[in-house]
């Protein structure tokens, strides 16, 4: 699956490729799993709350912003590794540890099991010795964490069906998998979209906007793979949020910007109707003091292949940008020293 020859010791691309695959085969796991637990499917939930850090947050706030017009109960993604005082006893709590992801989620996920929440493991990673009674959701080897973000997020969608939370989600991920994999087919050849724009964004740092929902998540993911894979700085925001104060900062600087800088806009027809005078807005400021504009959009009948569209893309982009310098996407001496 990567036909460029380009440096890749971990399978980064192989693990990217395999996304629409993943989507399917991570919901049969999951469904099969909730079946066979004594995990009380039926209680009473007030709110949920999730887990996580890099990947496995990632998925966490795809699937808050997938369920937001669903869910009757708040949905809460925490990173920084301390249980909110709401955790109680009417908690679905997940807990997502992708390898390398979860030293800090271990210790959230104990806190929330001892103040009642009802568990939900997903990945395993560092959660070896699980507080009971909870529902693990093992997840497929894809080689590294950024490799099972479809794997996570479809898990999540499914113990929150199974719990009756949201509907089935099977239909939408079946339409979004079978459009994935053409899409995919088509980016995995020479001089396919996702190449071409890593070759006009070159050296520039990509400050990439979606709008509110999944597409702002999808910007996130975005930012990070550029820094995870390619190694290189890259920025992400929120859009109408980013109107309100980031925009104002592009009044000067713009010979400096106009040198360094490259937009990236992701698009998608489930985006707010309000989305779109924000993005006016955003290119009316920045038309002069970028390198270059680009809009990229996500395909899909709904949000959710809506997403993994614009997710896959990004990756792609991110590994081709590791690859046009020769940078090896997997190894990242600075976060694994950071928390080794």
């Amino acid at each position: 699956m990567n036909p460029w020859g380009y440096l890749d010791t971990s399978g980064a691309w192989d693990g990217a490729a395999a996304m629409p695959e993943q989507l399917e085969g991570a919901l049969r796991i999951a469904q099969r799993a909730a079946q066979a637990s004594d995990f009380d499917l039926a209680a009473p939930t007030g709110n949920v709350v999730a887990f996580a850090q890099g990947t496995g947050a990632a998925a966490c706030e795809a699937a808050a912003a997938l369920t937001a017009a669903q869910l009757s109960v708040p949905f809460s993604v925490v990173r920084d590794g301390r249980t909110p005082k709401f955790v109680a006893g009417h908690t679905l709590a997940f807990a997502v540890a992708l390898r390398g992801e979860g030293a800090e989620v271990a210790a959230v996920a104990a806190d929330a099991a001892q103040r009642g929440a009802r568990l939900v493991l997903v990945g395993g990673g560092e959660i070896q010795d699980a507080p009971r009674p909870a529902l693990r959701c093992n997840l497929a080897d894809a080689g590294s964490p950024r490799a099972q973000l479809a794997s996570a997020l479809v898990s999540l969608l499914a113990v929150l069906a199974a719990c009756d939370l949201v509907p089935d989600p099977a239909p939408s991920v079946a339409a979004a998998a079978g459009a994935l994999a053409g899409r995919r087919d088509a980016w995995l050849v020479p001089d396919a979209a996702p190449e071409r724009l890593a070759r006009r964004l070159g050296r520039t740092i990509p400050l990439v906007y979606g709008a509110e929902g999944v597409g702002a998540v999808a910007a996130r993911w975005w930012k990070s793979g550029v820094n995870r894979n390619a190694k290189a700085p890259a920025f992400a925001g929120s859009l109408p949020a980013a109107t309100y104060d980031e925009l104002a900062g592009w009044g000067q600087g713009g010979d400096v910007t106009r040198q360094a800088m490259s937009l990236v806009l992701l698009r998608h027809a489930g985006e707010p109707e309000s989305a779109a005078g924000a993005f006016d807005s955003v290119r009316a400021a920045t038309d002069e003091v970028m390198a270059n504009l680009f809009d990229v959009r996500g395909e899909g009948e709904d949000d959710l292949a809506r997403f993994f569209d614009l997710a896959l893309y990004g990756e792609l982009v991110s590994l081709h940008l590791a690859g046009r310098e020769g940078v090896d996407p997997g190894p990242a001496p600075a976060v694994e020293e950071t928390f080794s």
